[in-house]
Parts: structure tokens; C-alpha cells; sequence
């Protein structure tokens, strides 16, 4: 009988047995070859970083060596430096580095990218590199030589010593393991030990606003107290002073001290208020409620928005996009000053269509921005004038004036003009001043609405 079993059951162990060192076998050839791609991947990434690196080096110094007056070397030199920039940008994203403390590398490849772009774009027959942009050149210059030179010590040490990036990869995975030691994870601190050391640059305004973080302290206006933001609440909900009204303060000691009111309103409904604690000005309100179906129009909406603006302070109001689902529709309002739309000074309104209530806004940029009286220029170009750069098939539906802030954080007084072509609806600024296009925006079907 067992002679018998064992004459069955031998053959099936013997096949799962030689079954099982194939299947293991052929995990480990796939398991090699997913690491032989992985490392040969990392490889690449890092030789074409170097590479660009030298390449960003090279380029910064063919612009600061040419003569003063060249302004299409210096404008090719610094797309030149803008496209490595990037491509250095996302070399660096492919390396196993996600637990490794890179971030002033990418910091700097980022910021040399935008002040190159910013830059590189403008028309520098009109504005040529300042005094400022090049000697901001000539320390990026000798900044990336010295980085070319240590990314050039790493590359030699991987290939000399045949070093692997998974060993990287692996040791950067586990937590709480010692890190030092892999010449790779040594060379790479390195840089950006060295990195963190460089004294801060002068980007130019249109680089530094892009980094620059609103807090409290750039807001005019006395500090307020828990009293003044309860007052200020109730009054916005226009619910009576003896309702009942919770005041939370956020932030306390930052730069985003803040208030958040929540008033309880006669139906039921809980309304919500962000004040800031310097100058106690409303950032944003919420009233918490169940949004029917839809029976009001976006048009018919957005003249209760605008009404409730103008009831609430917020004068010369002027909704520009709207942006429906369901039964909501999100509007944006910008401030209107002696017919020029201020772009800058905008808000964000949210009306429920069961009945066109508004039922919430943010007003950050509002706020930040909101001069009483704005200085717009006037404008050097006529309309027509303006239009002369529209393409030949553009069919203009409206035009108007606008302020925009351009590729520079600065204040660009614009011809907006909206239109169709191709198939869609568009609005090109074109700049008042020059003539040129500042900025291009598709306009979605509700925003045809209002435009």
C-alpha cells in the first residue's frame, strides 16, 4: 500500500518541487532585471544632472561675456540657462533622494530657472540686464562652478569605485539607519551643505514675490481684540448683538495670527468669519446650510452677489468668471477704478442656485492687495492700436480695460479683449503700453455668461 502511495505521490512532489525552483528562479531573473533597469535609470539621472549642471555653468558664462548691448545672446544665454535649469530640476526628482535632505539643491535649480525665465521673456531692447541682474549672474557663475566641480567628484567616485544607487535607495528607505558612510549620500550632502552656505541672492522682485509669504505684518491697522472681532461678526451677519457668537483665536505669536467667529443665525444655520488680528479684517466667510436644487440662473445669481458685495463695503464690485456645478456657482469679482478692472484686488464668491444666496467667500487676495486709490497709468495705445496684434481670425466680442500684474509681479495696465477663434472663446491682454500680448485665458462656457 505505501509502496503504492509512494509511487503516486513521488512524481507530483518531484514536479511542485522542480515546479517551484522554476518559478523561483524566474522571480529572481525578473527581480534582477527590475533592479538592473532601476540602477541603470539612477545611472542616467544622475550623469545627465551632472551634465546639465556643467552645461547651466557654461551658459551663464557665454552671457556675462558678451558685451552689455547684446541683448539676443543674453536673451538666448538665459532660455538656454531656464530649459537646462529645468531639465536639471526633474533629473533630480529621479533620484532616490526622497529621504535625504535636498531640498536647498532643488531650492537653487529651482529660483536660477525662474530668474533666467523671468528674465530671458521680457523685451530687453527696452530693458536690458540691470546692473543688479548681472552681478547676480557672476555669483550663479562661480556658485555652479563650484557644484559642477563637487557633482563631477561624485560622478568619479561611481564610476571608479562601481557604486550603486540602489544601495542608496535602500539606505535613504529605512528609518533611523545611519546614513553616513555611502560615498554617494556623502558627496550629495556636500552640495548641499555647501548650497545652504551661499549668501541670499538679489532674484529681482519678480523672482522674490514668487516666495514671498503673506503674513499679518503686511496689513495696515491696529491689532483688534476678541471683542472687536465678535462685534465686527455680528454685525456682518446682521443677526442683533445679542446673538450668540463663539470667537476662536488662531495662530498666536506668528505672522497668521487670526480670528475665527461662528455666529449662529436665526434659521438655524451657523455662520463662520476669518478675521485677521492686525486691522480685524475679513478673509473669508461660510454659511453652513443645505443647498437645494437649482431654479436660479447664473445670471440672476450674480447680481445678488454683486448686491450683497455692495451691502457688505465692498463697492465697485465686478464679477468677471463664473464657474457652476450642480447647484453651486463660484464667482470671481475683481475691484473697478475709473473703468479699469484691478485684477489684482479679487475675491472668490460662492452663491447657491436654489435661491442666488451667497453662501461663502475668500477675500485673501482682496485684502493683500486693496489700495483705495490705485495709481493706473494711462494708457500709450489706442484700441485700435492694440488690436493691430490680434491674429486675423479672431472675432472680438467685448473689450475693456484691465490691470494685471505680468511675468514680474508688476502692476500692467491691458487692453482685455474677448473672442472666438478656433472653435473657442478667449481673452488676450494685450499690453496698453507696448502692444504686446501679456496674457492668453480660454473662457469656459459659464464665464460667457458674464464676460
Amino acid at each position: 500500500m505505501y509502496k503504492r502511495i509512494s509511487a503516486v505521490l513521488f512524481p507530483v512532489v518531484s514536479i511542485l518541487l522542480i515546479g517551484s525552483l522554476m518559478w523561483g528562479n524566474q522571480m529572481k531573473e525578473e527581480r534582477n532585471t527590475v533592479q538592473i533597469k532601476a540602477e541603470n535609470q539612477y545611472q542616467r539621472a544622475f550623469h545627465d544632472l551632472s551634465f546639465h549642471m556643467d552645461r547651466i555653468h557654461g551658459e551663464i558664462g557665454n552671457t556675462l561675456a558678451v558685451n552689455s548691448t547684446s541683448q539676443g545672446m543674453h536673451r538666448k544665454g538665459l532660455m538656454n540657462v531656464w530649459r537646462l535649469s529645468s531639465e536639471a530640476q526633474s533629473e533630480l526628482n529621479q533620484l532616490p533622494l526622497a529621504m535625504m535632505p535636498f531640498s536647498k539643491t532643488e531650492e537653487f535649480l529651482t529660483r536660477i530657472a525662474n530668474f533666467a525665465y523671468k528674465a530671458g521673456v521680457r523685451d530687453m531692447t527696452k530693458e536690458p540686464l540691470s546692473e543688479s541682474e548681472v552681478n547676480t549672474l557672476k555669483t550663479l557663475y562661480a556658485n555652479c562652478g563650484e557644484i559642477t566641480k563637487d557633482l563631477s567628484k561624485v560622478q568619479n567616485t561611481v564610476l571608479t569605485k562601481n557604486l550603486s544607487w540602489l544601495d542608496v535607495d535602500t539606505t535613504t528607505a529605512i528609518k533611523n539607519v545611519d546614513q553616513s558612510g555611502n560615498e554617494i549620500i556623502d558627496g550629495l550632502h556636500g552640495v548641499n551643505k555647501k548650497i545652504e552656505t551661499y549668501p541670499e541672492l538679489d532674484w529681482g522682485p519678480s523672482v522674490s514675490s514668487m516666495y514671498e509669504q503673506r503674513s499679518v505684518k503686511m496689513l495696515s491697522g491696529v491689532p483688534v481684540t476678541e471683542n472687536d472681532v465678535r462685534r465686527k461678526a455680528l454685525k456682518f451677519a446682521d443677526v442683533g448683538e445679542n446673538a450668540s457668537c463663539q470667537v476662536t483665536e488662531n495662530g498666536k505669536g506668528t505672522d497668521w495670527e487670526s480670528y475665527t467667529a461662528k455666529v449662529q443665525s436665526p434659521e438655524g444655520n451657523q455662520l463662520s468669519m476669518d478675521f485677521t488680528r492686525k486691522g480685524g479684517l475679513l478673509t473669508s466667510f461660510t454659511k453652513d446650510r443645505q443647498v437645494g436644487a437649482k431654479k436660479v440662473s447664473v445670471n440672476d445669481a450674480m447680481n445678488k452677489a454683486g448686491e450683497f458685495l455692495a451691502n457688505k463695503g465692498y463697492r465697485n464690485m465686478k464679477a468677471v468668471n463664473a464657474d457652476s456645478y450642480d447647484n453651486l456657482v463660484n464667482f470671481t469679482f475683481v475691484r473697478e477704478q475709473d473703468g479699469v478692472l484691478v485684477y489684482p484686488e479679487k475675491m472668490m464668491v460662492r452663491s447657491a442656485l436654489d435661491n442666488g444666496e451667497v453662501i461663502g467667500f475668500q477675500a485673501n487676495e482682496f485684502i493683500y492687495e486693496h489700495k483705495d486709490n490705485r495709481d493706473i497709468p494711462s494708457a500709450k495705445l489706442s484700441l485700435q492700436e492694440a488690436r493691430k496684434v490680434l491674429n486675423k481670425d479672431f472675432q472680438e466680442t467685448y473689450n475693456r480695460k484691465a490691470l494685471i500684474k505680468n511675468d514680474r509681479a508688476e502692476d500692467t495696465l491691458c487692453y482685455e479683449i474677448g473672442g472666438n477663434i478656433n472653435g473657442a472663446q478667449y481673452r488676450i491682454y494685450i499690453n496698453a503700453d507696448t502692444g504686446l500680448e501679456e496674457n492668453v485665458e480660454v473662457i469656459r462656457d459659464t464665464d460667457a455668461d458674464i464676460g
